[in-house]
């Protein structure tokens, strides 16, 4: 008799989790959709002015980054600074690779002059958290070695300025943001400086619904259905939306007011299911005493700047599209 798998949980057509604790991540929303979630291959000659490369961070764990390095201009610096990249998908679904995160992200090489990498992190709930934290405190401890000379990868060493690295992460990948910014104040980072973070509207919740959860419109990147499965899934086992990693603002996280953390570009969208809990963060940030930017996407949903169809097809979110990489471009050519 052949045993049949059972499906116990299933997210939005993007994660499928079995009874044998198997996940299947295979697309299954609108086909002419799919190709956001599909991966682009490296190439190490200039496409639009950008390259690309994957790098191996650590042979034990296997962790890797996608590296990308914007075509020579006269005006270039000798150096370029390092945007450190942590993608979304609510700690369980995505890659560095995903066209979605491409279209952007070689957009934003060029445009802030900047060499990016992007980490390819693990996922839950076969890597719950904080696995995604840690790969990515790993990844920035590897640029340290690199700024150091113990280690070696062509592209950065030759270009990378580490005097001027930089965190950013959409949706979950701006909770690993904060996560990572705050360890990183109790680490010897020298001679790597990091000069400042960009959570790109990061997912904070509570426990408790906000008014923004209840009254806002969903979007096709972020439901109420995506916000419970995918915490429920990443979470530690036993923890609730209060976690720290999901909540810093909460009495259960470290103080922000203790934590040594550089100046932040907190992006936030007017139309965000999580709205309420963000700027929530942005007080708290702003109580205890670090140095904030807020840049605000007007009429825009969640991450609505990775769907490229939206991008390309409907003028005000190509209008937003633009202003929210100006937007980041200026932060980090003033620090």
């Amino acid at each position: 008799m052949v045993y049949e798998k059972k499906i116990v949980d299933e997210v939005s057509g993007w994660l499928r989790v079995f009874d044998d604790g198997s996940v299947d991540r295979t697309w299954a929303g609108p086909p002419e959709v799919e190709f956001m979630a599909q991966p682009v291959p490296p190439h190490d000659n200039f496409v639009e002015g950008v390259a690309t490369r994957d790098a191996l961070v650590s042979a034990d764990s296997g962790l890797r980054v996608r590296i990308y390095l914007p075509e020579e201009k006269a005006t270039d610096l000798d150096k370029l600074p390092v945007i450190l990249h942590f993608h979304g998908g609510g700690f369980c679904i995505s890659q560095a690779d995903w066209f979605m995160y491409y279209h952007i992200y070689a957009r934003l090489a060029c445009k802030a002059r900047a060499v990016i990498v992007s980490v390819y992190l693990p996922l839950a709930p076969e890597h719950r958290l904080p696995a995604a934290c840690d790969a990515g405190y790993s990844a920035l401890l590897w640029l340290r070695s690199l700024a150091r000379g113990d280690s070696h990868e062509p592209w950065l060493s030759h270009h990378a300025d580490f005097n001027r690295v930089f965190l950013i992460g959409d949706s979950s990948g701006g909770n690993i943001v904060h996560e990572v910014a705050a360890r990183a104040g109790n680490e010897d980072l020298s001679p790597l400086r990091l000069a400042g973070g960009i959570p790109i509207h990061p997912g904070f919740v509570r426990s408790e619904r906000s008014k923004s959860e209840i009254e806002k419109p969903e979007s096709p990147f972020l439901t109420l259905d995506m916000v419970d499965k995918f915490l429920s899934l990443a979470l530690p086992v036993g923890s609730t939306k209060d976690h720290p990693i999901t909540c810093p603002m909460g009495y259960g996280a470290p103080s922000i007011e203790d934590s040594k953390l550089p100046p932040f570009l907190l992006c936030m969208a007017g139309d965000d299911l999580i709205w309420d809990t963000e700027m929530e963060y942005y007080e708290a940030m702003k109580k205890g005493k670090k140095e904030v930017e807020l840049l605000i996407s007007a009429g825009m949903g969640h991450s609505y700047y990775l769907n490229k169809i939206a991008v390309d097809m409907d003028p005000n979110t190509a209008s937003e599209n633009e202003k929210l990489i100006l937007g980041v471009t200026e932060f980090i050519s003033k620090h």
